[in-house]
């Protein structure tokens, strides 16, 4: 399942050419996967597990100057034990201006240990992939 949100450059988002610095596409990358998980993830889940980053692969493709809007897309990939890839596409005009893979691990809030990904917690992120 493809979730949605959509980005504006804003001043403290451009450097120094004048378009938006990388750190705030990694940024971007990891705001559009927590609201995704906290879209469709059970409240149960949610106050159980926490999600972290453990790879970003991430390919510039163009550039988004101040003010303009950027709508990213992102969808859970390949789960493998404890993790699994996350895609997330940023299109302007429809031109792909970043994409990314990245991989995400599920962390037990309590004990802090790596947990494998169980099909229900898979479940909501797969519906209609």
């Amino acid at each position: 399942m493809s979730f949605t949100l959509s980005f504006t450059a804003g001043a403290d988002d451009i450097d120094e050419l004048g378009h938006v610095n990388n750190a705030v596409w990694v940024r971007w990358i990891q705001d559009i996967a927590v609201a995704h998980w906290a879209a469709v993830a059970s409240p149960e889940h949610q106050d159980a597990y926490v999600w972290v980053v453990t790879r970003h692969e991430i390919d510039y493709r163009g550039n988004l100057a101040l003010g303009e809007v950027v709508e990213a897309d992102t969808w859970v990939g390949e789960l493998k034990g404890a993790r699994f890839n996350r895609h997330v596409r940023f299109s302007r005009d429809g031109r792909v201006l970043v994409e990314a893979v990245t991989t995400w691990a599920l962390i037990d809030r309590a004990s802090r240990r790596l947990l494998r990904v169980r099909p229900e917690i898979a479940a909501p992120f797969l519906r209609g992939a």
